[in-house]
């Protein structure tokens, strides 16, 4: 049963979002990574997240670039956490995506983070805070994850 589903609009974006699955790997959280577009395979990307929804998918990620609808699709179709990660893949060098993934209708939240492999990183942490909310190991492997970064800053420090 996964607890966070990764949705990537092409197999092209993988190399931008595997840091995201890496991450929740890493984590010992439970998901899925796998390819459905909001406008090739409509039914698949709303059979998916019904799917997922049902079997206890607690947050998705969705990943595209262009016009980037894949997470206002996803949010469309579940009132569970939806966070999109906006992907340079145009000459306008992702802007078109961010402003395709942040600009969403009231009622149909996207917690939009930062372009390609940081937002990926970043959507990976967000899902992870959010699942912790009522997972005191995680909560507490995230706090150990946070005490990492700290020393690592220090140690930066300290050999100047």
């Amino acid at each position: 049963m996964p607890q966070v589903v990764i949705f990537m609009g092409s197999i092209s974006d993988e190399d931008k979002m595997r840091p995201c699955a890496d991450l929740l790997a890493e984590l010992g959280i439970d998901h899925v990574f796998t390819v459905s577009s909001a406008h090739r395979t409509p039914e698949r990307t709303a059979r998916l997240v019904e799917q997922y929804e049902n079997d206890g998918c607690q947050v998705f990620i969705c990943a595209a670039g262009l016009a980037a609808h894949l997470a206002g699709a996803v949010a469309a179709k579940s009132i569970r956490p939806v966070l999109g990660v906006p992907l340079a893949a145009s000459p306008l060098g992702g802007m078109d995506a961010l402003l395709a993934t942040v600009q969403m209708p009231p009622g149909f939240p996207v917690g939009t983070l930062a372009l390609d492999k940081v937002g990926a990183k970043n959507a990976a942490w967000l899902a992870a805070q959010i699942i912790a909310l009522h997972d005191a190991n995680l909560a507490e492997r995230l706090r150990d994850a946070r005490e990492k970064f700290k020393d690592a800053v220090e140690k930066a420090a300290a050999n100047l």
